[in-house]
């Protein structure tokens, strides 16, 4: 079969079909990311559950628990179970993969804007460590802020079948999520060379890291864009010859 026609009539890419396994790289490698804060999150709620020694550092975590213990599990779900909306038969499937995505889509939904709200909630409330600084702070709120606004963006923009409007939306609310993995990362070759970070650094990049997933995500949102494009184009060639000999 032309490949063009194909592309017609499944809606999905061709080379997308021909490599079922490099669709898995994207996700795979967004857990390998998420991995990192959800296992610092399960040993903080171990030690919360276990109740460790209180100290200066998660004094406050003791003091408060209930954001902790709806931020941390919320993270984890919101994180793990996105990186499957990121596979193409996921979005563009048959029936069964597409009423998944929805399904999903109804869980991540609430677990993003908790994880969010817990988030603004810590930052305003929780004394603020030493190590963080009030340039931190900011950041915090106005990152997560806009993680709230994405996610409400991407639910409004489905309510209104703009499926577009919603994926790009949905992208960056995950890529704020997911950058806590990004920012245990990020500032590794500093630590290893110049030694532990002072607030400023901290700051510095923590801020880079949330630009760094920003700017990943809006070049997904730009290639799907191109895609789509394509899909369409295409979808109207091949559509056209057989009309044409209809009439």
């Amino acid at each position: 079969m032309d490949p063009s026609r194909m592309t017609a009539i499944v809606g999905t890419d061709p080379a997308t079909i021909r490599r079922p396994q490099a669709a898995w790289l994207v996700p795979a490698g967004l857990i390998f990311l998420s991995l990192i804060p959800v296992i610092f999150g399960t040993m903080r709620l171990t030690e919360l559950a276990g109740g460790a020694a209180i100290t200066p550092d998660n004094a406050r975590f003791f003091d408060s628990p209930v954001p902790v213990l709806i931020h941390i599990p919320s993270v984890t779900v919101y994180c793990l179970l996105g990186a499957f909306q990121f596979v193409p038969s996921r979005r563009r499937g048959s029936r069964g993969t597409r009423s998944w995505h929805r399904v999903a889509g109804g869980v991540l939904i609430p677990a993003g804007l908790l994880a969010a709200l817990s988030g603004l909630w810590m930052a305003v409330f929780y004394a603020l460590p030493a190590a963080d600084g009030g340039i931190l702070l900011v950041l915090r709120l106005v990152v997560g802020s806009a993680m709230v606004v994405s996610i409400v963006r991407g639910l409004l923009a489905i309510g209104r079948r703009d499926f577009v409007r919603h994926s790009a939306w949905m992208t960056r609310g995950y890529a704020i999520g997911v950058a806590a993995g990004t920012q245990a990362l990020a500032p590794i070759p500093w630590i290893l060379l110049v030694g532990p970070t002072g607030q400023l650094t901290k700051a510095v990049f923590m801020g880079a890291s949330w630009v760094l997933n920003l700017a990943v995500a809006e070049y997904v949102i730009h290639r799907r864009a191109q895609g789509s494009a394509r899909t369409s184009r295409t979808s109207g060639r091949s559509v056209a010859p057989h009309a044409a000999a209809s009439r």
